[in-house]
């Protein structure tokens, strides 16, 4: 008995030796750099609120610039440990090595298309002559840079599609440039715009209106706040220093203005606004007749979009009266609201989007977070369903008012983009372009549900997984959100994802309040004094998965970007024990300060500002992520993702995040920050930084979370 007792005692010795050998291996970070702290402190209706790393919002410091360098190498230092991240990201190139195509259209007598033959940083734009013919590279914004940083970030054809205006973004940047294209002879114009942000190009003859803002001072175009937006019209094969102002208002520098012609240039439509939702509309006839604008909507309660002009009336779509949105012809001659005629009446759906293809109305609508759509004629009445391939979400119909041929593209979480050939006289489609990817789609299974939240209130969720999934609390579970700016979050496929996906992971997107989903109510019930409520749902839809068996604590990460970024911050300091991991991507993080740089001052349609009320002062100071990080808290794991182009949300707001997290954090969780450099808020970003950074975020997570790659 003495000898089985020994041997018995020696395996219980070697188990706890291993388990130490596999505690000892932990990748552990090396020590945070140390930053150092200032005495500013702020004082909001009398409250004193400390601001200890005030200095990390000068991008252009050495300071800054040290600190950065010396988290990266922290960061980089940690994820090259992690054994299987070559591997993640040899899986990212695999399955995202397959050509993909975009919506084609027509201008003038050609039809363009982007595609991308895989691994190309930037989609490609072709020229065809009919739908027939070989298609011939148009323009290649791969040549813009050598290392695909310069991406292009809109383009409009002339009436008659000979000349076409595009701009270009350098490393993820808001701010944008305009150079004019010879649609024949493929050669560049002299024309060069520059300082331009947050607007389009709308045509009207030989040149076309833009917005821009001044030259910032030298080191402020990245953090300044944006203002005194104004219109110019530019003509062909002049300077920019003789465009025309066409709009300005001194007395209301925190204002957007876009302008916008009608498709046959009769009509200039200005929308004006304050913030991210609600716009005043003011129209203007181009023959000659007016000199100044027509008040048609004022400003800042609704939202008024133009689709385009019948004869002299405008075809509105507007949620004034219409928290799901309708569509109303209006006369600007009469704009009153007694003279509104109401073309589509609201419907429980909510309408996202109008096109008008060979002389009828396409409404494309939401219900439960995914896409139906009807059509019907110029006067208002059903005429149809347009038939979709099942349950997901479709893009919009590219087509000519004139024209019966159109195309769109349709989506959903297992079904990859598909663009369909539609020809609207006999309502039937057609696939067109069908990408094949390296990924057996048929092998998983998509559900929506409904879970409560905290006050009662119905909350849809997505859940994506394998097919015969385990309901034993173990599975790995990636829990995505953002809940904001009426932006709504519908089924669409993801390559990333599919990596997740294939490695036993559940996919989980909530249709947070502050979103669009169910309309302008629904949006309303996620903003300023209700925010609380975004939160609220996220934390719900968390504690929903566990009930039901998805997952567990220990195996639940939550991501999110930009005001999703604020989202996972507010919920990994309000509830730390939730989660595993965490990734706020881009996040706003200082609720105080937020509105001082940039386009920030924007956002406080949705936020409000520290400087509104007391009242709104003590809300935004309660779930600010960066003031609500607490003294010997342990902490998620974290990955804080940012770029030091970011001149959306400023990185400043992620620098004082992970300083003061990696303060007053205590525990053994790793919390890291990524900052990126040459890249922005994310869009335009090459193909090779998007697979590099969701390789680290990737592997980052499943180290975290104690999963192993099938790969490995």
């Amino acid at each position: 008995m003495k000898r089985i007792f020994l041997a018995f005692a020696l395996i219980g010795l070697l188990f706890l030796m291993s388990c130490e050998q596999k505690k000892e291996m932990k990748i552990k970070p090396a020590p945070y750099p140390v930053a150092k702290k200032v005495d500013t402190v702020d004082v909001y209706f009398g409250h004193e609120v400390p601001d200890p790393y005030r200095w990390l919002e000068d991008d252009n410091s050495a300071e800054t610039a040290a600190w950065v360098e010396a988290e990266n190498e922290v960061t980089f230092g940690y994820l090259e440990q992690i054994p299987f991240r070559d591997k993640i990201k040899q899986r990212l190139e695999e399955v995202w090595d397959y050509p993909k195509y975009g919506v084609p259209f027509k201008e003038g007598s050609n039809y363009y298309f982007f595609k991308n033959d895989g691994m190309q940083n930037q989609y490609v734009m072709y020229q065809q002559t009919s739908l027939d013919a070989e298609p011939e590279v148009f323009l290649d914004p791969n040549t813009f840079s050598e290392d695909g940083t310069v991406a292009l970030s809109g383009l409009e054809f002339n009436h008659d599609g000979s000349l076409m205006a595009y701009s270009i973004s350098k490393s993820g940047s808001d701010w944008s440039e305009i150079f004019v294209m010879d649609a024949e002879t493929k050669e560049l114009l002299d024309d060069h715009l520059e300082w331009i942000k947050f607007s389009g190009t709308s045509w009207k003859d030989d040149g076309f209106y833009y917005s821009r803002y001044d030259k910032p001072k030298e080191g402020d175009a990245l953090k300044a706040s944006n203002e005194f937006h104004k219109v110019y019209y530019h003509k062909i094969g002049t300077s920019q220093s003789e465009d025309q102002l066409i709009y300005k208002n001194d007395d209301h520098p925190k204002r957007n203005y876009y302008a916008g012609t009608t498709e046959d240039e009769s009509f200039l439509i200005l929308s004006e606004s304050a913030g991210t939702s609600g716009n005043a509309l003011w129209v203007k006839k181009l023959d000659g007749s007016q000199k100044d604008f027509t008040l048609v909507a004022p400003g800042f309660d609704n939202e008024y979009n133009v689709i385009d002009n019948l004869d002299d009336r405008l075809l509105i779509m507007t949620n004034d009266g219409a928290p799901k949105w309708k569509l109303v012809l209006v006369d600007p001659a009469n704009a009153g609201k007694e003279n509104w005629k109401e073309i589509i009446p609201e419907k429980d759906e909510v309408l996202q989007s109008i096109s008008l293809v060979g002389g009828k109305i396409v409404a494309e609508y939401m219900k439960n977070a995914t896409s139906v759509a009807f059509i019907y004629d110029y006067e208002g009445n059903y005429l149809e369903d347009l038939q979709l391939p099942g349950i997901g979400s479709l893009s919009g119909i590219r087509g000519k008012k004139d024209e019966d041929l159109a195309f769109y593209s349709f989506t959903s979480f297992t079904f990859p983009s598909t663009v369909y050939k539609y020809d609207i006289a006999t309502n039937t489609a057609e696939v067109y372009t069908q990408s094949e990817i390296d990924f057996d789609v048929d092998a998983y299974e998509t559900r929506q549900v409904f879970y409560k939240s905290k006050d009662g209130t119905d909350v849809s969720m997505f859940i994506v997984h394998k097919k015969g999934l385990k309901m034993n609390g173990k599975n790995p579970t990636y829990l995505y959100g953002y809940g904001g700016f009426n932006i709504s979050l519908t089924p669409g496929f993801s390559i990333t994802r599919l990596v997740l996906l294939e490695n036993g992971f559940v996919f989980a997107m909530p249709n947070l309040r502050g979103g669009g989903e169910y309309g302008e109510e629904w949006h309303e019930g996620g903003i300023k004094l209700s925010k609380q409520n975004v939160f609220d749902d996220f934390i719900a839809a968390a504690d929903y998965l566990i009930m039901e068996g998805y997952t567990r604590p220990d195996k639940l990460a939550i991501a999110g970007g930009s005001n999703g970024g604020l989202l996972v911050g507010a919920c990994m300091t309000q509830r730390p024990d939730l989660f595993a991991v965490a990734l706020p991507a881009v996040g706003v993080m200082d609720m105080l300060r937020y509105h001082k740089f940039t386009i920030g001052w924007a956002w406080a349609s949705d936020y409000g500002t520290s400087e509104d009320s007391e009242e709104m002062f003590k809300y935004l100071f309660e779930y600010s992520p960066l003031h609500n990080i607490k003294n010997g808290v342990n902490y998620p794991a974290t990955l804080i993702t940012t770029a030091d182009h970011d001149d959306r949300v400023v990185p400043a707001h992620s620098f004082k995040f992970a300083a003061t997290l990696q303060e007053k954090h205590k525990g053994d969780n790793p919390v890291l920050i990524r900052i990126d450099v040459k890249a922005g808020h994310g869009g335009g970003k090459p193909t090779a930084k998007v697979i590099e950074e969701y390789t680290d975020e990737w592997s980052f997570m499943m180290y975290n979370l104690g999963i192993t790659p099938i790969y490995e």
